[in-house]
């Protein structure tokens, strides 16, 4: 009878709670890719990485005084030149991160904010993180300091493609800055001939001689080496669209003014929107009942080349759902701009896939070099630019991580050899999402899972990472009430 019972058992094998802790221990790979995804300056992750050897988590070769010196074999790739910080030899910076590069692959994308002016190449496809090569935030965007910065990369060498807004296009092709006569690059569009902006498509090619037609310099960049910038166009076609409704106070311009209380009265007239923004009224179904047939002509022929042309995905008739948005436009009343021009009379000029080359993935490095701007004030320099880079190649290259990894309460009772621990552990290092996001769901998960199972190495864990919360935010109590 006793033999019947053990050879239906289907219970797992009984392992020490000593093993377990054991096979959970971190390399120094596996705890560099945990600092990476918990965003963790270096102070932050020397103290995580010295409270994990306290508990025994780490394995023995693992040196908590790694992250001292973590960007130190990136930093010889940068130098620091008066106001610049720029790096000096690309080909070994790529060697450095293990990346292959190739000037098709890759292309440069130039900006600035109200902070700084920076150079990265953004990889074509956008498969891989966007690589800083210069930076400034003494430096504005005029046309010598943009020589400037092209000579210190030694542009001339790998001449990359050049993505970025139109503002540093037309500086890097020379043209003279404002509301100007010409201020196409490619043709001699005359932006004050407003009587033919919708009926003429063939403009004179523009010639390059210094002096004439708005042009102040020789250009830097071959134009056809330029990508048309997708986002910046996107938010030309809503500005325009906006500005339109606005000089009437039509009830869709009274709707997005209810809609976005915090914006001003001044960008509201000027239809200064941004692309979260955009994507807000995209879902919105009580902003179409308030447009006029026109305004609702206009907009659904945007819509449509928004979601098909200017993405990822180029419909096979973009040609003719370009023609309609155009054809709204004129009948609605709006002005022509230089955004609307490009459409109109270089269409050819667009690559095939807009998504792959957008001016988007360089907006996004702004946001993500903001923080590590704040974590260095006043030493802008290659340690910097070095720390930077060493968060964006991860040590363990061949493991997929997920995007999102939920745990419920099923996946807890169903498992018996699988500690907390474990759990947690997986959730942040296959976590993608913001810092701030990624340690309130490590936090709420732990408080949800506490009562179907704990362990002595779950509550080591939890302790480990103390210093990464605030104890100002109820976030911190919760957790600390959970730890009991």
């Amino acid at each position: 009878m006793v033999e019947d019972v053990h050879a239906d058992s289907t219970d797992a094998n009984y392992v020490p709670e000593d093993e377990l802790l054991k096979s959970q221990t971190f390399t120094q790979g596996e705890l560099n890719d945990l600092v990476r995804d918990l965003d963790l300056s270096k102070d932050k992750a020397e103290l995580l990485a010295s409270r994990l050897k306290q508990k025994n988590l780490l394995d023995k070769d693992v040196l908590v005084s790694h992250y001292r010196k973590r960007n130190f074999d990136l930093a010889q790739y940068y130098t620091t030149d008066g106001p610049l910080c720029y790096c000096n030899d690309i080909e070994g910076l790529y060697a450095n991160v293990l990346q292959e590069h190739s000037s098709s692959d890759w292309r440069l994308y130039i900006d600035s904010s109200k902070r700084n002016l920076k150079a990265v190449l953004l990889h074509n496809g956008n498969l891989k993180p966007g690589v800083p090569i210069a930076h400034s935030v003494y430096l504005k965007e005029t046309f010598v300091n943009l020589q400037e910065v092209l000579e210190a990369i030694q542009y001339r060498i790998d001449i990359w493609n050049i993505c970025g807004d139109l503002k540093i296009i037309g500086l890097l092709m020379g043209l003279q800055q404002g509301f100007t006569k010409y201020c196409c690059f490619l043709c001699l569009w005359d932006s004050r001939a407003t009587g033919e902006h919708y009926k003429k498509c063939d403009w004179p090619k523009r010639t390059y001689e210094v002096g004439k037609t708005n042009l102040q310099h020789s250009p830097l960049v071959d134009p056809n080496q330029v990508f048309l910038p997708p986002l910046h166009i996107k938010l030309g076609l809503m500005k325009t669209f906006v500005k339109t409704m606005g000089k009437t106070n039509s009830a869709g311009f009274l709707h997005l003014v209810g809609k976005f209380p915090k914006l001003s009265e001044a960008k509201l007239k000027e239809g200064v929107f941004v692309g979260p923004q955009i994507r807000q009224v995209f879902r919105d179904p009580d902003f179409e009942k308030t447009l006029s047939e026109l305004e609702m002509s206009a907009w659904n022929s945007f819509k449509w080349v928004c979601e098909n042309f200017l993405g990822n995905k180029k419909s096979s008739n973009y040609r003719e759902g370009v023609a309609t948005l155009l054809n709204a436009y004129e009948k609605m009343g709006c002005c022509m701009s230089l955004k609307l021009h490009f459409l109109h009379s270089h269409l050819d000029f667009f690559p095939e896939n807009l998504g792959a080359v957008s001016d988007e993935q360089g907006e996004r490095f702004h946001q993500d070099i903001q923080e590590m701007e704040t974590r260095y004030q006043g030493f802008w320099n290659e340690g910097m630019m070095s720390d930077y880079c060493w968060w964006l190649f991860r040590d363990n290259r061949n493991k997929i991580y997920k995007k999102n990894t939920e745990i419920t309460e099923h996946d807890v009772k169903g498992t018996t050899l699988l500690p907390l621990l474990q759990i947690i552990t997986c959730q942040l290092e296959n976590s993608l999402v913001s810092p701030t996001k990624r340690r309130y769901n490590v936090v709420t998960q732990a408080i949800a899972l506490k009562a179907h199972l704990i362990s002595p190495a779950c509550y080591l864990f939890f302790q480990s990472l103390d210093c990464l919360f605030l104890p100002t935010t109820d976030h911190f109590v919760h957790y600390r009430l959970a730890l009991g």
